[in-house]
């Protein structure tokens, strides 16, 4: 099914692989931890394959990310999560990179839909991320981990930012990197738009269900504001 953007009246992000470049941030950390076993890889460049990797561990990722969440333990982790970042402000302090012109498209583009974010991070990473860029009076709602009684891939923390937002889930679009964002924003009823800027690929986002693929997610402005 192809976007109608006549039906969208609000729009939700993911924010790793989508409005943050943290993707491309695991794999420089990684490569550097390598770096001694670059004589292993074709012109001792291992970042081919270390993206290679990071796309092939996207499904135990997720799984991972919402195990707790099928579990009903998320909470009690996240807590623990603070407490030990509370003791160690310096090692868990996180410097987020922001994608390539996502903050001059959601200027331009909340001044005629309401945003917000839709992620699978506790309230504190996310807040953390906004923060960072001056973010967060863009948008109207945040839906981190603990927003909604479930995560994603249940279409929970759509159906809540919707609500929040006061525009029925039909109306929204939901915009991410992965399959789990598409198939959270379908659960939900509403459009998706998946991005090549993170971890999913074209036809893995095409078999999902996504209503438009786009190479940048800066790229949505030009989309729904012709």
């Amino acid at each position: 099914m192809k976007l109608d953007a006549s039906q969208v009246q609000a729009i939700l992000f993911d924010v790793d692989g989508t409005l943050a470049d943290t993707d491309d941030q695991y794999i420089e950390k990684a490569a550097r931890l390598i770096r001694p076993m670059n004589f292993l890889f074709p012109r001792r460049d291992s970042m081919p394959f270390l993206r290679w990797a990071l796309m092939a561990a996207e499904a135990p990722i997720n799984m991972a990310v919402t195990l707790p969440d099928w579990l009903g333990v998320d909470d009690e982790i996240v807590a623990l999560m603070n407490w030990w970042a509370d003791r160690n402000p310096n090692r868990a302090a996180e410097h987020f990179v922001l994608m390539a012109g996502v903050d001059h498209m959601v200027a331009r583009l909340e001044t005629r839909y309401p945003l917000a974010v839709v992620t699978a991070r506790s309230e504190r990473g996310v807040n953390a991320f906004l923060d960072q860029f001056a973010l967060g009076p863009h948008f109207r709602a945040v839906a981190s981990a603990q927003s909604a009684p479930h995560t994603k891939p249940y279409p929970d923390p759509v159906l809540w930012a919707a609500q929040t937002l006061g525009v029925p889930a039909a109306n929204c679009v939901m915009v991410g990197d992965t399959t789990v964002d598409i198939l959270t924003g379908k659960r939900a009823g509403a459009q998706t738009i998946g991005v090549l800027c993170g971890l999913g690929e074209r036809g893995e986002l095409e078999h999902a269900g996504a209503s438009l693929i786009l190479e940048r997610t800066a790229d949505l402005a030009d989309v729904l504001l012709r």
